[in-house]
């Protein structure tokens, strides 16, 4: 194979699952950018401003995702009381069971697909996620680095 017809593969089979993925979500009523919010609150309340750069959109692009979250009972929001203009985000107990039921309905049609090779392979399919996320988590936290100390250069 060359690199084009990898290359190829590759990025078309990353879409492939990312629509695997979103038939998972609809289940749920669930979009993916709805989801990547949930998960990013699952572990603790956050600041919009900081949940963007995580998620990597822009500021509009969260409030508008946060937006239909809160009218649907999933997250809260709540203005400081010492700055009004910082709003911080939190799941709420519905939420957590939303994302539960997401995260349990997407890891059931990725294994329903991985059913459609070997047990070895679909072992090797699962593990392979697994280091994705690694790799993400790793980069995430080199980015946001990276950041902090630009603005700390800046100030």
């Amino acid at each position: 194979m060359t690199n084009k017809q990898i290359s190829g593969t590759v990025a078309r089979t990353a879409a492939r699952l990312g629509r695997q993925v979103d038939a998972a979500l609809a289940t749920v009523d669930l979009s993916s950018a709805q989801y990547r919010m949930l998960f990013q609150l699952a572990d603790g309340a956050e600041a919009s401003t900081m949940l963007a750069r995580k998620l990597e959109v822009s500021a509009p692009s969260v409030t508008a995702v946060v937006d239909g979250l809160v009218n649907r009972g999933l997250i809260l929001r709540t203005h400081s009381e010492l700055d009004r203009r910082r709003v911080s985000l939190e799941l709420t107990d519905e939420g957590r069971a939303i994302l539960g039921a997401a995260d349990e309905s997407v890891t059931e049609r990725l294994m329903h697909v991985a059913g459609f090779v070997d047990e070895e392979q679909a072992h090797k399919l699962i593990d392979d996620l697994s280091l994705w996320a690694t790799a993400l988590d790793t980069r995430r936290a080199a980015r946001l680095a990276q950041r902090a100390r630009k603005e700390a250069q800046g100030s």
